[in-house]
């Protein structure tokens, strides 16, 4: 079943931290993607359910230039078949030495309406790809075409993606700090609970810049602690 636009529309109110912290809670420690980075670091949070492409090493007979003739070719068929609202998330193999994709393919996720493209990899033309509306994620500019090193063999398929396990459907989110993959059984939990704790977090952030101590606010084990984070929420309407 696809994610509820509630779930979404929660999930972009927290932080990948946050979400972090909720998924260690329950014994999910590896839902980060190691070593990517925002390209647009002051876009909107990122939030859609994984659509994936994997890349295997290129062998030099299997990946002329003329491979993109086929519109049938992985890496072209994935940009114009990724649904809407879903996140393209690329196996590359953690191996940024040839790009992933450029800006003319990721312009096309845009105004298809894509929330958004991570790799584990590169992108060439970044400067350009930061200049767009769309989040994305890599781990460093790449100027070499993908099949200098990479064959796109696979959409849709589980894959590993900067040492996370991605699954088809999996919710996606993307900030400053980086990209959590969300098992998509456990989303709607997930995102209740990041609410709740983001609300918790604002107070005593709040309270912190005022001048209070950290013992017995955060984590909350002073009953007082309680007292005043329901007054707080009262007075905010959190």
């Amino acid at each position: 079943m696809a994610v509820k636009p509630e779930t979404i529309a929660k999930l972009k109110t927290v932080s990948t931290p946050t979400l972090a912290t909720a998924l260690y809670k329950r014994g999910l420690r590896n839902q980060f993607i190691q070593d990517v980075m925002p390209l647009n670091p002051s876009l909107p949070t990122m939030v859609g359910e994984a659509f994936t492409l994997r890349y295997m090493p290129a062998r030099e007979d299997r990946n002329p230039i003329t491979v993109f003739q086929n519109p049938e070719h992985p890496q072209r068929k994935a940009v114009e078949i990724c649904p809407p609202g879903a996140v393209l998330v690329m196996d590359s193999r953690k191996d940024a030495r040839a790009a992933s994709a450029g800006s003319i393919l990721i312009s096309r996720l845009m105004v298809r309406g894509v929330a958004g493209v991570v790799t584990d990899g590169g992108f060439r033309d970044s400067g350009e790809i930061a200049a767009l509306k769309i989040p994305a994620f890599h781990s460093r500019p790449s100027a070499p075409t993908n099949l200098t090193l990479h064959e796109a063999i696979d959409i849709n398929v589980p894959i590993g993606c900067g040492d996370a396990a991605v699954f088809p459907g999996d919710v996606i989110v993307g900030d400053a700090d980086g990209v959590m993959v969300i098992p998509h059984e456990i989303a709607d939990d997930i995102a209740t609970e990041a609410v709740e704790m983001t609300a918790f977090e604002d107070f005593v952030t709040e309270q912190v810049l005022g001048g209070r101590s950290i013992k017995g606010l955060y984590p909350a084990t002073d009953p007082q602690t309680k007292v005043d984070f329901d007054a707080w929420r009262k007075q905010k309407g959190r």
